[in-house]
């Protein structure tokens, strides 16, 4: 037998009235993709992009190093060549990618060259995570790793020089012994070791164990004797409490919830406590960025679609609708859908049935539908951007989040909470603020919200030469800020705002007068006047 000879109907066995499936006899298991690109997020979010790669590459080498064995003795192959390519076939029959060969090329000698296409990890991590800096196709490089080590009986390793999940156009791997790959293999060795499944599952419990004592302890230092909250959600405002209130009592029923607010203050975060708290917690929890899909994506991404429904249409899929079923599914930036989806989208929530593309028949659909948006939908529906039964249809309970701005008693608890969790990602010492630089932190207006605070603080701990994050090391606009208002409490004398607001001038451009000057709009003799006027050197 030939590689090329096998053929998906001789290999695959079932029973038409379910049951049992055979694959190369050997029993195989028929895995949805998004559930398998969703629960590729749970292991990057629980264990970052490192350790998610190594589990799933230690698994994909564990399932090649099987496959070739069994194989190797389940087949009568005309060669030990023949043995060696079956791997690629194997995979485009399974319908994990289709391989094509690239022909030769010049350079060092390869023991695998290939081009990829239509490969699910890449589409699911661009479904789920976005474009990656990086090749993602993590557990397919590892099934070639281990399927050519053990059919070379030599350690080779498979890397992608390029990658969709980048941005590339297509995948290409490219396999060589550890020899030949010489000091180019080391950085990706810990992801290649000869690990058995029984190995790499034990380095994720431990994994787990140490991630849930960092939890642990870093909530011990963000909150020292503050109030708990079990939805892990960190706040001190009523406004915010107000919100939690509702979130938790609106979780204990199935009605769709529309979350309002700006860019940035959480509404996903709220999404997810309405999820966990509810009782489909058990089940699966799907979000979707709307606007971040091609409107002609957009239906197929949500409803799914069958084989030859469209160009590209290589096999068929199921939507996130279906994925979230006895689960959640957040409709995020629900403002940016396109009027034509709009009736699709109020149509599936009315009837809680969907229609994949290409596909004349519905399938019932059990998903709590939850959606957000930063958008005024009112003014959306006044401009017939949106329409109005949808907008009804979707806000059954409405949850407004408010701004950062207008919570400032959670600035500081969510400032330090980021400053820890910052430091640990980084490995650095830091441990909060000064008292000039907390004050400046409830003078930023925060026009980010949230995700604006997160974002800065990470950048303070990287580049604070100190144990505490001062001013200086605040991103500019925040460290120059002053308050847009000026309540009774906050008064101060005028001289003391502008000493004040000098020193923080001067230390923003690193202590030079001159740029300091410039920026202030002043001349140096006046900015020099007003220095030992208020008996101070701007340090």
């Amino acid at each position: 037998m030939r590689a090329s000879d096998l053929d998906l109907k001789e290999l695959l066995q079932f029973d038409p009235d379910g049951g049992i499936l055979r694959f190369a006899n050997e029993r195989v298991l028929l895995l949805d993709a998004v559930a398998l690109g969703l629960l590729r997020r749970e292991l990057i979010e629980l264990l970052g992009a490192s350790g998610a790669r190594a589990v799933l590459t230690r698994f994909g080498y564990a399932h090649g190093w099987r496959t070739a064995e069994n194989l190797r003795s389940g087949l009568p192959w005309d060669s030990e060549d023949e043995w060696r390519h079956a791997g690629g076939r194997l995979h485009t029959l399974q319908g994990l990618v289709r391989v094509e060969s690239p022909g030769p090329r010049e350079g060092p000698k390869l023991i695998g060259d290939s081009i990829w296409r239509d490969s699910y990890e890449a589409e699911q991590h661009l479904l789920h995570l976005g474009p990656s800096d990086e090749p993602v196709c993590w557990t397919l490089t590892g099934f070639a790793s281990g399927y050519l080590s053990r059919a070379y009986d030599t350690e080779i390793y498979c890397l992608e020089e390029r990658c969709r999940g980048k941005g590339d156009a297509c995948c290409r791997l490219v396999g060589r012994t550890r020899e030949d790959w010489g000091d180019a293999i080391a950085p990706h060795l810990p992801y290649y070791e000869k690990a058995s499944l029984d190995a790499a599952l034990s380095q994720v419990t431990s994994e787990l164990r140490q991630v849930e004592r960092g939890l642990r302890a870093g909530r011990r230092k963000t909150r020292p004797g503050g109030r708990s909250h079990p939805s892990g959600l960190i706040l001190e405002s009523p406004a915010m409490e107000r919100v939690l209130d509702v979130a938790r009592r609106v979780a204990q029923v199935d009605s769709t919830v529309l979350l309002t607010g700006e860019s940035g203050v959480g509404k996903e975060r709220v999404a997810r406590l309405i999820h966990d708290e509810s009782a489909r917690a058990a089940g699966p929890f799907v979000a979707i960025n709307c606007g971040a899909v091609p409107e002609n994506l957009l239906e197929s991404e949500l409803f799914g679609h069958v084989r030859g429904s469209f160009t590209g249409a290589t096999q068929d899929r199921v939507g996130l609708f279906e994925a979230a079923n006895s689960g959640t599914i957040l409709l995020d930036e629900i403002g940016e859908v396109p009027p034509s989806m709009q009736v699709k989208l109020l149509r599936a929530l009315q009837e809680r049935q969907i229609r994949r593309v290409g596909e004349n028949r519905n399938r019932a659909v059990n998903a709590r539908v939850l959606a957000a948006t930063n958008r005024n939908l009112v003014e959306e529906i006044r401009g017939a951007r949106f329409r109005q039964d949808l907008y009804y249809r979707l806000r059954v309970v409405e949850i407004e989040i408010p701004p950062l701005r207008e919570r400032r008693e959670d600035i500081l608890p969510l400032a330090r909470s980021f400053v820890v969790a910052a430091a640990s990602r980084t490995g650095r010492t830091v441990t909060g603020f000064t008292p000039a630089a907390a004050h400046q932190l409830l003078r930023y207006p925060w026009p980010g919200n949230v995700r604006e605070l997160e974002n800065a603080l990470e950048r303070a701990v990287v580049l604070t030469r100190r144990s505490r994050v001062d001013v200086e090391d605040l991103p500019a606009e925040v460290g120059l800020a002053v308050p847009d208002a000026v309540v009774a409490t906050d008064v101060r004398p005028l001289a003391d705002v502008e000493r004040d607001y000098i020193r923080s001038v001067l230390r923003a451009v690193g202590g030079n007068r001159t740029q300091a000057a410039a920026q202030l709009g002043i001349g140096a003799a006046t900015l020099y006047r007003k220095l030992k006027q208020y008996g101070t050197d701007g340090s």
